[in-house]
Order: structure tokens, then sequence, then C-alpha cells
């Protein structure tokens, strides 16, 4: 048996180095070739830039378009006769109202039709026989006495004309739900002591002249169940809160004294006059302030 020598065993140290290392890179590249290789991820795709949209603020209604309404004249007298009482002057808010348009209905003849010989300022009639409605409505006129004084004694306004506002304790526009008993159907209608309110066109407010008192009438063509019922007739004023000769929209006055409750008159420009049948919707009658017309005949 041969002894290995020195050379010998250099050589086989070499060797199972090299063969050693040929297998750890051959293992090395196969665990490399299968290992699952980290795959790039995909490039976002662009997002289009969405543009802001910008909601419009909400836009305030002007308090010059908004329509003022039987309460709201009722409550501007309010404060017009507690100012008045009181020897303040009218609130600025309500002094503002000067200029603001409005629309206001008056019923009448709720208790039905009238007499043919009846003289109420405000009344109806239908005619059977000849298929007619007949209107009649008289304005109220006050002379520069009724309107009070001012501070040098001299009439505030030279006249006004208009109409009395019935029952202003109420914003209803209606007639009333139930009548009183005591009074028979068809009677007239009467100006009480007791009126307080009334909204009047003064003759040196707007420059536009007053009737003289001469009535709005009409007479339209009507089948019996078109009459007016228990719902009467409506006066539908349109125009725009006026001035006194003072520049108020409101002039009230105490004839018997500091213990009566002041009488008040808003003043106003009216645009058109109109009468409405609420039983049948329509309008029957139309007055401008240049011209009359008649919708419904």
């Amino acid at each position: 048996m041969n002894e290995p020598t020195l050379r010998n065993s250099r050589l086989a140290l070499a060797g199972g180095l090299a063969i050693a290392l040929a297998v750890g890179g051959t293992g090395f590249l196969i665990g490399r070739g299968t290992s699952p290789r980290e795959v790039a991820p995909p490039a976002a795709a662009p997002v289009a830039a969405v543009p802001a949209v910008v909601q419009p603020a909400p836009s305030l209604s002007d308090p010059g378009d908004i329509v003022k309404t039987r309460a709201d004249l009722i409550a501007l007298a309010s404060q017009a006769a507690d100012a008045f009482a009181s020897g303040r002057s009218l609130p600025k808010a309500a002094a503002d109202l000067a200029g603001q348009r409005f629309e206001l209905r008056l019923p009448f003849g709720c208790r039905g039709p009238s007499d043919s010989d009846s003289n109420s300022p405000m009344r109806w009639r239908y005619d059977g026989e000849a298929k007619a409605l007949r209107v009649h409505v008289a304005p109220v006129v006050w002379g520069g006495a009724d309107l009070g004084a001012s501070g040098d004694g001299s009439a505030i306004g030279a006249a006004a004309e208009g109409f009395w506002i019935p029952r202003p304790w109420t914003a209803s526009e209606t007639c009333p739900a139930a009548q009183d008993s005591a009074a028979p159907t068809g009677a007239d209608a009467v100006t009480l002591p007791g009126q307080t309110l009334a909204v009047a066109q003064f003759a040196d407010g707007a420059g536009q002249g007053l009737r003289d008192g001469k009535p709005y009438e009409t007479v339209v063509r009507a089948a019996p169940e078109e009459a007016p019922g228990t719902q009467g007739l409506q006066l539908r004023l349109r125009g725009r809160i006026g001035g006194t000769a003072d520049r108020s929209p409101v002039s009230c006055r105490q004839p018997a004294g500091p213990e009566q409750r002041p009488i008040c008159i808003v003043a106003v420009t009216f645009d058109d006059v109109a009468i409405d049948n609420p039983q049948t919707g329509k309008t029957l009658a139309i007055w401008s302030a240049d011209r009359a017309s008649l919708p419904d005949r």
C-alpha cells in the first residue's frame, strides 16, 4: 500500500474544494432561476383633473319684490297707531315700507244680494230674468278735516280716496264664517263708528287724480249658479304703499282724544282695482290706473 505524499494530498484537497464550489454555484444558479421574480407594478393610469364646481351662493329676495299682504298692512297700521299715541316717530322698518308693492282683498256682500233700492256703498244684485250680475262699489272720500292737521294747523293732504278695511283684527280676506243672525239676509253693510283702518290714495301723493267718489260699477252676464253665495264678492286692490304729505306711509288721528283708538289710513297708490267672484274664480272687472277692462263679460 502506497503512502500518500504531500503533493497528492494537496491535489485531493484542491479537487474537493473545486467540486464543492462547482456544486454550490450550480445550486445557486438553479435556485435563482426557479425563484419567483419580483414583478414591477404597472404604471398608474393618469387621472384626469376634475375642475372644482363652484356652487353659486343662494340669492336673497329683494325685500322690494315681496308683495305685502293684508296682514302686513295691519301690522304697519298697528305700529303707526302705537307711535302716534305715544308721541314717537314711526319705526324706520315701518317707514321703509313706502314704495313696496301690496295686494289686498276686501270681501263684501257677504249677507247676499242687496235690494234694488239699496244705497249701500258696496253691494251686488243678481237679475235672474236678465241673467245679469250687477255690482256697485263706491270709494270713501276723506276731506282735509277728516285727515287731521299738521303742527301749524293746516290739513294733512287736501283729500284722499279709498276703502275701509273691515274687521282689521283678522288677516282673513274672506267673508266671516258665521254671520250675525240678528241682521236679515240682504241687509246693507254699514260703516261702523268703530272703523279704525283704511287704505287710501292721497290727492297730492302720487300725482294722479282721484275719482271724486265715482263708483266702480259693472254688469256681467252670469248663469244662476254663478251668482255669489255666502262667499260674497271680493274687491281686489293692487298698487304700492305711498306716503302722505309728511312722507309717512300712514296717517293716524284721534279726533275724540287720547282715550280713543287711533284711526289710521295707509297711504297707497292704486295700480288697479278689480272685482273677483270667489264662487267661480273669475275676475268680473278691472279698472287700471289709465283704463278699465271687463275680462269676463
